[in-house]
């Protein structure tokens, strides 16, 4: 519950400031394509046991969001237990492996980073690269979520050289007290 509440409030406030609508259908896209994962793996024998054992997804979704998290904030140093200091690409690799050592199964964290790469493949390095997006919000999710003006608040201008009484008005202007 932990990283849900961190990542999410991470990712929305840094990549998805303004953009609620892009930021649910990130979640829409990760939720489908892990159901669709699950579905369509237990049609395999290989991995039709061990995806059978997933009765939740949630886990693999905030894994999706740490993975999606970590992508794009690559030079952020990170440190685990104290132990050892690593940068935030290394984040869903150290969880898995410490998921591993305590003794669950990795495959909740592995569906979440195969849906956060796919993810971030898509919406991040496919449009550099081709100067196409996939990953297109749908007009009415924007229609639902409106986007959200960035509130900037101005700083004051300088005001330097601008004298001041000591009663707080300008040069040449009166106070007015109500006492």
């Amino acid at each position: 519950m932990f990283f849900l509440a961190r990542y999410c409030k991470l990712l929305e406030e840094t990549s998805f400031r303004g953009r609620t609508a892009d930021f649910f259908y990130m979640l829409f896209f990760g939720g489908s394509l892990l159901t669709g994962i699950v579905l369509t793996g237990g049609m395999f024998q290989l991995v039709s046991k061990s995806l059978a054992k997933i009765l939740f997804l949630s886990n693999s979704l905030t894994f999706m969001m740490v993975y999606v998290w970590s992508k794009r904030n690559p030079h952020v140093h990170m440190s685990f237990l104290g132990l050892f200091t690593f940068t935030a690409p290394y984040l869903p690799w150290v969880l898995l492996a410490f998921s591993i050592i305590v003794g669950s199964s990795p495959w909740v964290d592995l569906l979440g980073m195969c849906a956060g790469h796919a993810y971030y493949f898509l919406e991040d390095v496919y449009p550099y690269m081709t100067g196409r997006r996939l990953l297109k919000t749908p007009g009415f999710i924007k229609a639902i979520f409106p986007e959200d003006e960035a509130v900037v608040v101005p700083r004051p201008a300088n005001r330097w050289g601008v004298g001041m009484d000591v009663g707080g008005a300008r040069d040449g202007q009166e106070v007015h007290r109500a006492f």
